[in-house]
């Protein structure tokens, strides 16, 4: 008998890395790596799935100004440039802008009808005032009274506006990453659910540490994974992605805990204290230098298809 033989083992668990590689929240100013353009926005992204993300989470900018868009016109060029070079998912935003009507930002998910979109489940006070504490110079002027008006500005997800967007999204096949800033919004889609307008399997992405949502406390985190095991049992997939400095922490924390991890220069600009990240590119190779260290296993493309149940890319409108 060869004692060095230890027998069957257990296959390595799979982990879904997706990567916000630009977004509404920051403003162009806060780093000069944040993508503008088209070209700029489909190299981040390509250079994310080439390190290891299985999905990209894509916002868009006038290039002209930097400024926060929804314009189908400026997403086409890099959707289509992305998917003719990557099988990466590409999941767009109906997010998009705090200051924007819910019709305006559904309209590339829309138009484009992508595998998957993001759906924040709830009507918040989504605040990013506090950055003014440590930005002071704004290349654009719209960028301080972006920030600034942050303070009175509520992001309008109603109960009409969801059960739209899942309506006219799942006429297309669109599958959503669910969005959950706070303990409300699990119970809110855990509304839809019952009604049978959200479907299992259920991406449920929690969004942690934005001021008028849930903190970064791993008590916190422990909440919010009890919440959802209670209302959705085996009928969802965990994501977790943290605001700023927690991006890290939180992400090797939820991936030892079973769940997917979400990184990017959407969500923190950051690679270490004191340190910006050159590209989103940078944190996916960090993320799965932490994971494949946890001993778990990137997932590809392919694989978080099968995992969430989408369509395939080639059943996409670009």
């Amino acid at each position: 008998m060869n004692k060095n033989k230890l027998g069957p083992t257990m296959p390595k668990r799979k982990v879904i890395i997706s990567c916000a590689v630009t977004g509404s929240i920051h403003t162009p100013s806060m780093s000069p790596y944040l993508p503008v353009t088209a070209e700029e926005i489909s190299q981040a992204a390509l250079e994310a799935a080439q390190a290891g993300a299985a999905i990209v989470h894509l916002h868009t900018r006038d290039p002209k100004d930097g400024r926060p868009s929804q314009d189908p016109a400026l997403y086409e060029p890099f959707l289509k440039k992305i998917n003719a070079s990557s099988d990466v998912i590409i999941n767009i935003t109906t997010g998009g802008s705090t200051a924007m009507p819910v019709e305006e930002r559904i309209r590339p998910a829309m138009e484009f009808q992508p595998e998957l979109a993001s759906l924040n489940m709830g009507s918040m006070n989504f605040a990013t005032f506090p950055m003014l504490q440590r930005f002071t110079e704004f290349e654009h002027a719209w960028e301080r009274d972006y920030l600034e008006n942050s303070r009175d500005v509520i992001f309008k997800n109603t109960f009409k506006d969801i059960e739209h967007i899942l309506s006219e999204g799942g006429r297309n096949g669109t599958r959503f990453e669910y969005e959950c800033y706070d303990i409300g919004h699990l119970y809110s889609l855990s509304h839809f659910f019952r009604e049978g307008l959200a479907t299992a399997p259920l991406l449920i992405q929690s969004v942690m540490g934005i001021l008028g949502g849930i903190g970064t406390h791993p008590e916190d985190l422990a909440h919010m994974r009890r919440t959802a095991d209670r209302l959705f049992g085996d009928a969802y997939e965990w994501s977790v992605v943290g605001a700023g400095r927690h991006q890290m922490p939180l992400a090797t924390l939820v991936a030892a805990q079973g769940g997917h991890v979400r990184v990017g220069l959407e969500d923190s600009l950051w690679l270490g204290p004191g340190q910006l990240a050159n590209s989103s590119a940078q944190q996916v190779i960090q993320i799965r230098k932490i994971l494949e260290g946890l001993g778990l296993e990137v997932a590809t493309p392919d694989e978080a298809r099968e995992m969430l149940k989408l369509k395939g890319r080639g059943n996409v409108g670009f």
